[in-house]
């Protein structure tokens, strides 16, 4: 009995610390507003963007961690969004956020995404700055922002990848 107690309150305890440790969201993210800066200490195949510097491009903020398999089985549908339409305007900005403290070195940031074949910029996100900013509450995460620097698509999850392109594609079309 006095185990089962013990085992009791040692789970209380770290379920506890586990909640007060876990990132907090901002605001909830939300069409139609502002994207926020994208601002990080390290990059991964690329200098330091800004918001200012992306203006007159397209760009998708993608939130990732590289342990979550639903993460990976967006970055091939990245990848080719990458290579079909970089020319045309689309700047994709992955925001690596990790679930996990064996996630946060940047070496081991940096091998994963040249394992995953990965050559948009990458943002090392270790004190989710970003992942605050943007209000983003589960990984994986792509917010769509215009030319102008408005939010105007968010999915959540695996999936809508023809919704998303299409998405893609209008903004692309539409003038400055």
């Amino acid at each position: 009995m006095i185990h089962l107690r013990s085992l009791f309150w040692f789970s209380l305890a770290l379920s506890i610390t586990a909640w007060a440790l876990w990132p907090k969201p901002g605001a909830a993210i939300t069409a139609g507003k502002p994207a926020p800066e994208i601002t990080a200490e390290h990059w991964i195949n690329s200098k330091p963007l800004t918001i200012d510097g992306l203006k007159g491009r397209v760009f998708l903020v993608e939130f990732w961690t590289y342990g979550c398999s639903n993460c990976r089985n967006i970055i091939p549908h990245l990848r080719g969004w990458h290579d079909k339409y970089e020319s045309a305007g689309l700047t994709i900005v992955g925001v690596h956020s990790p679930e996990f403290f064996w996630e946060k070195p940047l070496d081991k940031v940096k091998a994963a995404a040249l394992r995953l074949g990965i050559k948009f910029p990458v943002a090392q996100d270790n004190g989710f700055d970003i992942w605050r900013r943007y209000g983003v509450r589960s990984w994986p995460t792509i917010v769509l922002v215009d030319k102008k620097g408005i939010i105007r698509y968010i999915h959540i999850g695996e999936g809508a990848y023809e919704k998303t392109e299409s998405v893609i594609n209008r903004l692309l079309a539409e003038q400055n």
